[in-house]
């Protein structure tokens, strides 16, 4: 390296920082023509410069060392700031842009109050490395931490979806029960009762029944709130303009209204299989090792849809016909061999179809669910969850622009 900084010390008065150090031309060129002392402020959170310093004259001959003096004042608003103190040439650019090292402090500003938090010398490698292990823990963590803080928040907001979607009529709330029933009983009558579809060699109809049944409980929680997200946002579009709001719970709220109603499925299908003379075994215990690349699935698609449908308004209408394409190539009234089997291979793929065959291995079959496909969807689920949430938080700073 070209140059060492030694015996860096930061005296704070108030806001303004005074920093001594030692600075070493480890060079064979004299710093005497061009070479000037200056700093940079910068915004912690967002890495925007806020301030460039005033140029100090630097005269050091190759090989030589001099004492530098540099007083810099913090911004008066509140938040945590970065200083980058090197030398620079007009020319050639700022020293520490080449790879050098420069003077670091770090300081937060809080009421009016300033607390130096690190001093020290780094290098822009060293930072870059720093700031891209920070991103990923934000990516990690963050859409954990809202769901988490904003927890109770999504618990009323889903009651009130669930009470409001309803309001009014006769058997209010009830109809989270009663919509789907109506919906599985029809595709019951069509299915197997005009086309006689059958699952299982012995060719009963209480078979079809419990298997279509076990399909149809991961579908109707995973495409309801795959199927609202494209409207989320302008449906509560006064919280984007009016109210300092976490968005991205709003694909969360319909994602646990889906878990809400499904729950309630399950209940009944068990009471359904224990009416047709099946009773539940252990394997049924695996049902939580679905539910957790379920849910993380639908929470990464909805809220790339709840994004996308912001920019634009026709997406609702896509999503519906693609619905029902997926819902038909999903073997959910039909047996998985009525799949061509030249072809079979593109529909494994589909996440629904490994939710579909776990849930009828668990709770019809008494076995576990297939280990392979299982941790791959867990594997993708997990990918799409983070990716659909950076893709939402990345873009809901336009919304009030567009809604």
């Amino acid at each position: 390296m070209q140059i060492q900084y030694r015996n860096v010390d930061v005296a704070l008065d108030e806001r303004t920082l005074h920093i001594h150090a030692r600075l070493d031309n480890l060079s064979d060129q004299d710093w005497t023509n061009g070479e000037v002392l200056s700093w940079q402020i910068y915004d912690a959170e967002t890495d925007a410069l806020l301030e460039d310093g005033p140029r100090q004259a630097l005269f050091l001959p190759a090989a030589q060392a001099a004492e530098a003096a540099v007083r810099i004042q913090l911004p008066a608003d509140d938040g945590a700031y970065r200083v980058f103190i090197s030398p620079l040439n007009e020319d050639a650019g700022w020293f520490y842009e080449k790879g050098e090292p420069f003077v670091l402090i770090e300081a937060q500003v809080t009421e009016g109050a300033t607390n130096v938090t690190r001093c020290g010398v780094s290098t822009k490698d060293n930072l870059d490395k720093r700031r891209a292990g920070r991103a990923l823990w934000r990516a990690l963590t963050y859409p954990f931490a809202s769901i988490s803080k904003n927890s109770s928040l999504i618990r009323s907001m889903v009651r009130r979806d669930i009470a409001g979607r309803y309001a009014g009529s006769f058997a209010g709330a009830f109809w989270t029960i009663i919509h789907p029933l109506m919906m599985m009983l029809t595709y019951w009558f069509v299915f197997g009762v005009v086309l006689r579809t059958r699952f299982g060699e012995d060719g009963r109809s209480s078979n079809f029944v419990l298997y279509f049944l076990a399909g149809m409980l991961p579908w109707l929680a995973s495409s309801d709130a795959a199927g609202r997200p494209p409207t989320v946002v302008w449906e509560h579009a006064n919280f984007v303009k009016k109210v300092v709001f976490p968005l991205e719970i709003l694909p969360v709220n319909l994602t646990a209204a889906g878990l809400f109603s499904e729950v309630f499925g399950v209940a009944i299908f068990i009471l359904g299989m224990i009416g047709f003379g099946h009773w539940p075994t252990a394997s049924a215990l695996w049902l939580p090792a679905l539910l957790v690349p379920q849910v993380l699935f639908t929470l990464g698609v909805s809220w790339i849809l709840a994004a996308m449908g912001v920019f634009f308004r026709d997406l609702g209408q896509f999503i519906g016909f693609l619905l029902t394409v997926w819902f038909f190539t999903t073997p959910i009234c039909y047996p998985e061999a009525a799949l061509p089997e030249n072809y079979r291979w593109v529909f494994e793929i589909n996440p629904m179809y490994v939710l579909v065959r776990g849930y009828r291995a668990v709770l019809l079959e008494g076995t576990a669910p297939e280990t392979v496909p299982l941790i791959a969807l867990t594997a993708v689920s997990l990918a799409l969850f983070f990716v659909g949430y950076g893709w939402f938080y990345k873009l809901k700073k336009q919304f009030a622009d567009l809604v």
